[in-house]
Parts: C-alpha cells; sequence; structure tokens
C-alpha cells in the first residue's frame, strides 16, 4: 500500500505545499486514531520476530526533522513492545575528531542494520547536506556532490538487501515555538533545550529549503521519502507505524523451517 505521505520520484514538492496538521488527513477522531495506532503497533511486534528470526531481510529507518519535530518520541512510542534485541537506534550527532578524518559516510555506514535487524537513524547521513550547508561549515562544491553520493550509498543499501524507510517529521514554525516553550516551562525538560536552538531557530527558512531539496534530490524508487504531518503527535505515530507495518507486510518475513522434526521430541 503507498502511503499518501509517500513523495514520488521525479515530481518536486514545495514543503510550504505540504500542511503540517495530521488533522487535515485524518477523518476520524484522536481516540479512534489511537485505537488503530495501538493495533498497528501489535502488528509491528508480531513481524519484527519474524525479521528477526528469517534472518536474510533488513529494514532501515531514518528520521529527520527540526528542531523539536519529535524524532526522539517518535521512537519511544512507535517502537514500544518491540525486542530491543532486534532493533538498534543510532543517534548521530557532531562527528567525532576520528569521523570527521574520514568520508562523510563512514560512520553511517558502519550502523547499517545487519540481517535480521531493524536499524533507525536518529538523525543521519541527511545532516551532512542540511546542517554543514545551513551554517557554511564546508563549501558548497562539498556538499551538493553529496545528493548524488547519498543516492548511490543507498542503492547500495538496497541491492544488498536493506529496506529503506525515511521520514520528515514535518512540524510548523508555530509549532515548534509551542514545543521549545513547554520545555522552558518545565524544569525537568530544561535538559531538552539549548540556546543554539534559537539560533538555529532564527535559519529556520534556510533550513526549509535544505530539507526542500533533501526530499527532491534524494526520493528515489528504491528509497522514497515520507513527508509527515507531525504537529499532532498522536496522527505522526499513526500515520509512520502504518508505513512500517505496511512495509514488513511486503517484506513478509517468514520463521525458518527447523531440518529436523521437532513435533514428537519430548525433553527427559
Amino acid at each position: 500500500m503507498t502511503s499518501i505521505h509517500q513523495i514520488e520520484p521525479g515530481r518536486p514538492i514545495r514543503l510550504s505545499d505540504i500542511s503540517t496538521r495530521g488533522e487535515d488527513y485524518y477523518e476520524g477522531s484522536k481516540e479512534t486514531a489511537e485505537i488503530e495506532f495501538k493495533a498497528l503497533r501489535d502488528e509491528f511486534t508480531e513481524l519484527q520476530p519474524r525479521l528477526y528470526a528469517e534472518d536474510k531481510q533488513k529494514l532501515l529507518i531514518v528520521l529527520q526533522a527540526n528542531d523539536a519535530g519529535g524524532k526522539d518520541s517518535t521512537i519511544r512510542k512507535v517502537t514500544r513492545g518491540v525486542n530491543p534485541q532486534g532493533v538498534h537506534v543510532t543517534s548521530f550527532k557532531t562527528p567525532s575528531k576520528e569521523e570527521l578524518a574520514h568520508d562523510f559516510l563512514w560512520r553511517v555506514h558502519k550502523a547499517v542494520p545487519a540481517k535480521g535487524m531493524i536499524g533507525i537513524f536518529n538523525r543521519s547521513h541527511y545532516e551532512d547536506v542540511l546542517i554543514v550547508r545551513v551554517h557554511n561549515l564546508v563549501p558548497e562544491s562539498v556538499w551538493r556532490p553529496r545528493y548524488e553520493h547519498i543516492n548511490q550509498f543507498e542503492k547500495l543499501l538496497t541491492d544488498s538487501g536493506t529496506t529503506i524507510l525515511k521520514f520528515y517529521l514535518h512540524i510548523s514554525k508555530e509549532e515548534q515555538k509551542e514545543r521549545f516553550q513547554a520545555r522552558l516551562d518545565d524544569p525537568t525538560k530544561h535538559w531538552k533545550f539549548s540556546l543554539e536552538d534559537l539560533e538555529k531557530r532564527k535559519l529556520w527558512d534556510d533550513y526549509m529549503v535544505a530539507f526542500e531539496d533533501m526530499i527532491n534530490r534524494c526520493t528515489t524508487v528504491y528509497a522514497p521519502w515520507y513527508v509527515i504531518p507531525a504537529d499532532q503527535k498522536w496522527y505522526r505515530n499513526l500515520a509512520i507505524t502504518r508505513a512500517i507495518v505496511d512495509t514488513l507486510k511486503q517484506m513478509n518475513p517468514q520463521y525458518p523451517q527447523n531440518e529436523a522434526d521437532l513435533n514428537n521430541l519430548v525433553i527427559t
């Protein structure tokens, strides 16, 4: 099933034309959405052990968003109840000295999921066409060729048995303001706020251009982007879980058949 949020390769989009509000895409109530979400999450928890036991296919989930876009909470909500033995989350922060000594994909390639695993990237290789571009960390002659490098890298992964799901969590500037303020109003959430967030917020328009280029240049048949309306967390969780479950059903992992007949075996 193709999601209404899946971007079609070759058809450029404008993020300003896409609503950030999930209620624009869902006719039911929030309560109905929560029921559907939990049912889908139960399916996820049933499909994931099959993928792990089969030990043949791999699933990579990429999450990108502006600050306060909800990447962390998405991971917590969507993977609740999933066996952590078969899921690995990687958060890509500022590259270390060792990582900077290699090509920009070096640290990413090390983190891609192995057979039977689900890998989740909280930020990703796309930071190297986002933050480095907006903050002029490297010249354009360096970051612009990376779009094609990324496409080739993701083609390598898919040719090697990795299914890729890429989600851009699309929030409005107004919603970001409310989430930042909520963090400031709650002392237990001060750790989630940095003054650097305000400096990045001043560059909102530049980031939106960079995200738009990221989506348009790196949506391929084998690794399309999904633009997920994320102002309402309940819809964000529903849309992402629906896409994951639909993908796992298409992958159709199966428990392996044991070579020996164990039906009549009795432990003594």
